[in-house]
This record gives C-alpha cells, structure tokens and sequence, in this order.
C-alpha cells in the first residue's frame, strides 16, 4: 500500500519531530506488556487507515455523525475505536461515563495536546487551550463577566443589533418578494456585532455594509479552513504533536504552508483590534467612563488591577480571550440560528406555531404599553425555546471532544457493555495515557436519553421529557452542546439568550423555506471539520461555509 509523502516542516522542527517519533516507538512498544484488562477487549469498528485511525474516518464523513450514530446502533453507547499510530481508544456517548469524566473527575481526563494545539495557535494561550491551575485561574477571573445579571443586562443591545439585520432585509423585500440568501453570512455579521459590543464595547462593523467588514470576512469559513478534509499528511504531522514540548510546538504558526498561514494572517489581523480596544479599556484612558462600562473587557480589566498574579491575565492571555470570545462567541451561534431556520423551513407547521407564539407575546408587549420583549417574555415562548434546543441537540458544532486519562481510573457505565469474549462489564478499567474520545453528537441522539425519535428534528420532546430524572451532564437542557462540568463554555448563558432574541425577531418579520421548495431533498451538508460542524453545500465547497434559504416578509 502506497502512502502519501509527508510534507515536513523546515528546520527546526526536523530533529524534534524525529524525537517525537522515537519516543511514540518506545511508548508502542512498552504498551504492548502491559498486562489486565485490555481496551482492545472492547467491540469496535475496523478502520481504513492504520496511521491515523478512526479519526481519518471521521474526518471523511458526508455529514457528521453518520459513522457515530452507525456504530452507536452495533455496539451501544460504548465502543472501541483506534487513535492515530494503532493505539486503542475508547469512544462512549454514555451518559454516566461523561458525567464522569466532565463533572466527577475534575481535571483528570485532560485535553488532547494534538487537538488542543490549534487552538493555541489561533489565539494564543485563551481559556479554551488552559489546563489545570492555568484554566482554574482563567475561569475564576473571567466567571463575573458572565453571571447571569450581566449577561441579562445586554438584551437591548441584543434587540437593536439584531433589529438591524431585520431592516436591512426588510429594505431589500421593499420591492421583491422573497430574498435567497445565504442566512449564516447574514447572521453571522450580527452575531459578530454582537459580541463586540457585548464582550468589549466595540463596533465591529458587521451589519454597517452590504460586504462584509475586514474581520468578517477573515473570520469567514475560518472553522472549515483549518479542519475540513485535511491531506493525509497534515493530519499524520499534527498527530505528532502529542509527543512535543509546548514549546517546540509554539513554532508551528511559523510554517508556511495552509492552514498554518490562514490561522497566523486571522490572528495577526484581530490583534490589530485587540490592541486598540485594550488601550481604549485601560485606567489611564478614561478612569470614569471604564468604571460605569458593563462590557466583559471593562471587568476583566477591572480585575487585573488587583496585586495578586492569581486573579490576573496577562496582556497574551487578554488578547486570546478576546479573539477567542470574538470568534466562538459569534460563528457557532451565527449557525446553531442558521440550522434553526433551516429546520423550520423544512418544518413549516412548527415555524407557524413559533411565530404565531411570537405574535401573541408582542400584543402582549404592546398592551402593556412597551415595545421590546423582556427576558420573562422571551423565557415564557416555550415553542421558540423548545425549537432552540432541538436545534443544539440535532445540530451541535462540536461533535465530538478527546480526552486523555492522566492517572489510572475507572469509567462507570450507566449502559453495559459486552466484550469480544462475552463478558459484560458496567465499568471499563482506564490506564494513564488512554484516549477517550466522548461523542457529544452521539450522547445527543441516545434513544435511551432523547425517545425512539431521537433521529426526527422534533422539538416537542422538550414538553414530554424531564431532564431532572436523567442522569446529570450538560449545563442546558442536559444537552451535551456546551460541553460540561469545569470545561463547560463559559458563554453558554450569553448564546442561550442571544439566540432567543435572533429567533423572536427573524421568525416574527419573516418566514424561511428552502430554495427548491422540496424538504425531502437539499444540498446543505453537515460536514465535519475537525472536531467540529460547518455548514457546505455538496458538490460546492470552494463557496465556503454555506446555508441558503428562501425569506420573505410575513403577511
């Protein structure tokens, strides 16, 4: 069998990666004397690639869960799958395993330093890529700016950022009328606008132009660029850097090849605005103007005046939070919404039962004599809440996140599991140094957890099912979207209501369908990038990130 030729990177990075690569050999080698219970007693899928494993195959999936939910039927909620350079790992969407390993065991099961990495790369050292006392500290300093008061405090901004968007399509309906447009860019732009007046207080520009702004436009399609059908090669190169110190690891933004270059010319841009919103935030610029600010860079600033290092970030660990925040703060919600409005266009009947919701609570609005909705309003819509959260259920960015056990441990199993031998085991014995690949995707389509239906967009489930008897995980509706436990997304509150807002204006002015009319056929594909999810069309990738739809206004 004929391999591709590995494309390695310029010195310095020729000895280290050999080093690395004698060092996977011994690892390898000494694996196989270990004696007890063996992850390889486990049932599993055979893989097509002996270097790279499942996660080459994941990697070509047409949309992403189909090999998840395919082994999910085989095998049950847990199954043996291979890492890259033939190691065994495990692959579990149970419910009582991911408890475990997000809530029970604090920082035990780590993040994959070859997974990890490249997030690293785009930002620099963001509460994302901390592990251990590092993240403990970021999460610590940064959980005040978005308690639940503060993130309530925003929901006017919200409304007349996303009253924007809704102009801005409603002028171009003013003498048409249906608009095709591609939904994700549109809200997109929003979402970023969003997240700079929110996060820093700061006018991205999104929404000003039809075209899009500079960061916009360099943020677009950024999530597919770096993870989406990666040659053999870089794939081979980045499941190596699990065997390199951080700091050999850090030159990798100097290489100059894709999606190395795309990642260092995204990052090189926004600090550019990093660095002018983090003068515009300091004490000296404007002492009394900073004291009343409410944006989530005013209290992180406002805490690093403090003389203890442990309740500081530093000016590097400032700007990755901020692009961190500035990028995940507004390309997943910008297309959780997009998938929404997608499903109601395939689901007419439930999106006029959303917007006649919507209506209701604005006569509601008006006769009380206001004019926007508050947060009991917007938490009251329960058929636009339900449809949000069938949404992060069928549709989650990330699909699917390595572990790596630093100790020895066990792994309780709500759901048993039978070996290769015939034995049933309802706890899986975990070494030091195992990977454990937990399927967010897979969690989020468990029959078991979510009905027999758990494959059909339905956002009714949420009326009939209580969460409170499940076993606990995730921090919203139990899904598994946000992730969980201590590496929960800190914004997770802040997308929640972002996306009410989104959802009660665009359903409430205009109705969706898809561009063909036929709900049974459609081009938008759910395709893998990494660990995560973008929105293509098939057959059309070199468009970028893509999810069309028909809009019209309401009658």
């Amino acid at each position: 069998m004929a391999f591709p030729t590995l494309m390695i990177p310029p010195s310095p990075l020729i000895p280290c990666l050999a080093i690395g690569l004698f060092a996977l050999l011994v690892k390898v080698v000494l694996s196989k004397y270990r004696k007890g219970v063996s992850i390889s007693d486990l049932k599993g899928p055979p893989s097509t690639s002996r270097v790279l494993g499942h996660e080459y195959d994941l990697s070509r999936e047409d949309d992403v869960g189909d090999l998840e939910f395919k082994w999910l039927r085989e095998f049950g909620p847990t199954w043996k799958v291979r890492a890259a350079f033939g190691h065994d790992a495990v692959m579990t969407a149970d419910p009582k395993a991911l408890q475990h390993i997000f809530h029970k065991s604090g920082y035990t099961y780590a993040k994959q330093r070859s997974q990890n990495h490249i997030g690293y790369l785009m930002s620099g050292p963001n509460i994302v890529w901390a592990q251990d006392e590092t993240h403990q500290r970021h999460r610590k300093i940064m959980n005040p700016a978005f308690s639940a008061a503060q993130l309530r405090s925003f929901l006017p901004m919200f409304q007349n950022t996303t009253q924007r968007l809704v102009d801005k399509w409603r002028a171009e309906l003013s003498s048409k009328k249906s608009l095709d447009v591609m939904v994700n860019s549109w809200v997109s732009r929003a979402a970023l606008d969003i997240i700079g007046q929110a996060a820093f207080d700061y006018d991205y520009k999104g929404l000003d132009d039809n075209e899009e702004s500079p960061l916009a436009k360099a943020y677009h399609g950024i999530f597919k660029d770096i993870g989406h059908m990666l040659p053999m090669a870089t794939m081979l190169f980045r499941a190596t850097w699990d065997y390199f110190p951080q700091s050999i690891l850090n030159l990798c933004k100097y290489i100059p090849a894709d999606p190395f270059t795309r990642v260092r010319t995204v990052n090189e841009l926004y600090r550019q605005y990093g660095k002018q919103i983090i003068r515009e935030k300091r004490p000296e610029v404007d002492a009394e103007k900073r004291g009343h600010s409410k944006d989530n860079m005013s209290i992180l600033i406002n805490a690093n005046e403090s003389s203890d290092p442990k309740t500081r970030l530093d000016d590097e660990e400032l700007m990755a939070q901020m692009y961190t925040l500035t990028l995940a703060g507004h390309e997943t919600t910008a297309t959780t919404i997009s998938f929404l409005l997608y499903e109601l266009a395939r689901n007419p009947e439930y999106q006029r039962r959303m917007r006649e919701e919507i209506l209701e609570a604005r006569a509601k609005v008006a006769q009380r004599g206001g004019v926007n909705f508050t947060m009991e309003d917007l938490d009251g819509m329960t058929v636009c809440l339900n449809a949000i959260k069938e949404t992060l259920r069928m549709h989650p960015i990330i699909t699917y996140l390595p572990r790596v056990a630093t100790k020895d441990d066990v792994l309780p199993l709500a759901y048993p599991v039978v070996t290769t031998t015939g034995e049933t085991l309802s706890e899986i014995p975990i070494r030091k140094g195992q990977i454990v690949y937990t399927s967010l995707i897979a969690y989020n389509r468990l029959q078991q957890v979510w009905g027999d239906d758990a494959h059909v967009w339905n956002p009714d489930r949420f009326s009939r099912i209580d969460t409170g008897k499940q076993t606990y995980v995730g921090v919203f509706s139990n899904l598994m979207t946000f992730s969980a436990g201590i590496r929960a997304c800190i914004g997770w509150r802040f997308a929640v209501i972002e996306m009410q807002v989104l959802v009660s204006e665009l359903v409430g002015t205009f109705q969706y369908s898809l561009q063909d009319g036929n709900p049974a056929k459609s081009d938008v594909q759910r395709a893998p990038s990494g660990v995560a999810m973008v929105p293509l069309l098939r057959g059309n990738h070199d468009i970028g990130t893509a999810l069309p739809l028909r809009v019209e206004l309401v009658d």
